[in-house]
Order: structure tokens, then sequence, then C-alpha cells
């Protein structure tokens, strides 16, 4: 399957109030991703809720954030029912990670990274819109609190690296799922 992805989120959808916006009220830096995935939400969520390394992977550059270990290419049962609270690893081996932070089945979740202090100094929701029967919008949003800090850099340049590799990241993992989601659900179709 060629799998074009064009990895960008409209206007509207920049503007919108996302789940777990709230959580860090005075973001520092926001980045706003979306894609139209070919597949129903009920389909999308499986791949969304088994996510982090040591788990399915990210989708992303396996590589880099993954250890070299190929992401999952089908549904594992036994991540689909993360509890709030469960660890989704960083990177493989880590025992810190993002957190899941809220939830609501088939609709939304909201990973955070929990800050020394107490509340977050990153969270990142990913949301499912259904357009229609088999066609779901997936938006995705990370959010920085004033503390966070990448790779100790001071904060103005920090966040234009951030978001220099949030974007490629993001881009490339938005692309994983999609490929993912849409080949499960063809082959769901045709079963």
């Amino acid at each position: 399957m060629n799998c074009r992805v064009r990895v960008g989120a409209t206007a509207r959808e920049h503007g919108l109030a996302l789940p777990g916006d709230e959580l860090i009220p005075s973001a520092a830096g926001a980045f706003t991703h979306a894609v139209t995935v070919h597949c129903g939400r009920h389909a999308l969520w499986n791949w969304l809720v088994q996510m982090g390394a040591d788990r399915a992977g990210w989708y992303s550059y396996d590589w880099l954030d993954n250890g070299r270990r190929h992401s999952a290419e089908r549904i594992v049962p036994e991540l689909q029912h993360p509890p709030i609270g469960a660890i989704f690893p960083a990177l493989p081996g880590n025992r810190d990670g993002f957190v899941l932070v809220e939830q609501e089945t088939n609709h939304w979740l909201v990973l955070g990274w929990p800050a020394e202090t107490g509340g977050y100094l990153v969270t990142w929701a990913f949301v499912l819109n259904e357009v229609e029967p088999n066609l779901t919008r997936l938006v995705v949003r990370a959010r920085a609190s004033e503390d966070y800090r990448f790779h100790a850099l001071p904060r103005a340049m920090g966040l234009w690296f951030a978001r220099l590799v949030h974007f490629v990241m993001q881009r490339k993992q938005l692309q994983g799922i999609v490929r993912r989601a849409e080949r499960h659900a063809s082959e769901m179709r045709k079963s």
C-alpha cells in the first residue's frame, strides 16, 4: 500500500480546545498535527492504546525511539486496556516515560510527562474525530510547560529544537499509524 500522509492540522484544529489542554494552561509551546485515516475511530483506537517502548512501539523511527526493535504490525490484545496511570515508556528499558493521564475509549487519550514538582512538563493528546463511517481525523497536540527544557537547553533554543524534532518524529509516527490502521481495516473488511 502506498501511504502518502499529509501531516497538517487545519486552522480550526489548531484553535480547538482539546482534552489535556487544561493540564498545562499556560504552555510555553504547543504543536498540533492532524491526519485523515481511512478507518473508523474504533479501529484506530487499538493502535494508540498500545503505543510505547517495551509495548508495541511508537511507530516512528524504530532505530531511534524503540531500541532498533520494529514497532508492532498487529493489534496486541494484552495492551488494549491500559489503566489510568499506566506508563508508556519513552525508550526501551526505561521505567519512566509518559503516563496515561486520561482517556475516553475510542475518542481520546492524553499522555503526560510528570514534573518532579507535580503537574506535567509535557502533555500529548491523541483525539479521534470520526468524519464519517470509516473516515477519522486524528488530531495530536503536544504542550510543554514553562519548566520544560529540551536536553537542558535554554528555553527559547530548546523550544526551537523541540519543535523541529517533534515535527519529524510526529510526522513519521502518524505515517506509521495510518499505514497500520488502514491496512488492518482493509484486511478486516475483506474477511
